[in-house]
């Protein structure tokens, strides 16, 4: 069964997108349009989530009033870090209670791609072995992305499975982590609400053998800062 539950990460601060995010959070910056939170949203409803856990810090009221405006799927929880930013880790702890014992997607707001009825999406779920897996990674190839530089965070074996592209052997593809995991809740057992990053969790089932990759035929963008904006929406504006 794909994951009907979503988890998506928008409490960041957005502060390398400034000036963009001078009067609202990142997750609310438009692209073609649409706020990038309604990006994944939509995204998400293609892909068949009926429930999405969405965490709010910066510009907290103006996230709430955003989120209560949207009509149909999927439904919305608010998972409410005012108090205190918790990283991705920590926001995925403090919102399991929501999130359910199956496994659910988590996205990134500022992960940005387009493509046709939840693709990308369904094709990830549908490689996720609950059994066998802890966490399945969407991962884009360098040169098929915009907006991210580097050596590559992950390579990926002939079975799928992943490891950190430093530990890999010379002549490993490297690629990029493109925003959006299929993960199991069961990772999160245990762990304290507190700041910290996915990474932490990642590197326990890296490990084990845990992590598999999907490598993406869509274009990927990383909306990151004010020039991959405008880079992004010229691309967008050149599809029309």
């Amino acid at each position: 069964m794909r994951p009907s539950r979503a988890m998506v990460m928008a409490a960041g601060l957005g502060t390398r997108m400034r000036p963009l995010t001078d009067d609202r959070p990142k997750a609310l910056v438009e692209v073609g349009g649409r706020a990038l939170l309604d990006w994944t949203l939509d995204a998400l409803a293609r892909a068949g989530v009926a429930d999405a856990v969405v965490n709010i810090h910066h510009f907290a009221d103006r996230m709430r009033t955003h989120l209560a405006s949207r009509d149909g799927a999927p439904r919305i929880h608010i998972s409410d870090e005012t108090d205190l930013l918790l990283e991705t880790g920590g926001g995925l702890v403090k919102a399991s209670p929501l999130l359910g014992g199956d496994p659910v997607f988590v996205a990134n707001i500022d992960a940005f791609w387009v493509d046709k009825d939840g693709a990308e999406l369904t094709r990830l779920a549908d490689g996720f072995d609950a059994g066998a897996m802890d966490f399945r990674l969407l991962l884009a190839r360098r040169e098929n992305l915009l907006g991210l530089e580097g050596a590559g965070d992950f390579a990926m074996n002939p079975q799928g499975r992943l490891q950190r592209f430093a530990d890999a052997p010379a002549g490993a593809e490297p690629l990029f982590y493109a925003g959006v995991q299929v993960m199991h809740p069961r990772v999160l057992a245990g762990r304290e609400i507190e700041p910290f990053s996915t990474n932490r969790i990642w590197d326990a089932a890296l490990t084990q053998g845990r992590v598999t990759g999907q490598v993406m035929d869509a274009f990927w963008m990383h909306v990151g800062d004010p020039q991959t904006h405008r880079e992004v929406e010229n691309r967008l504006r050149s599809r029309a």
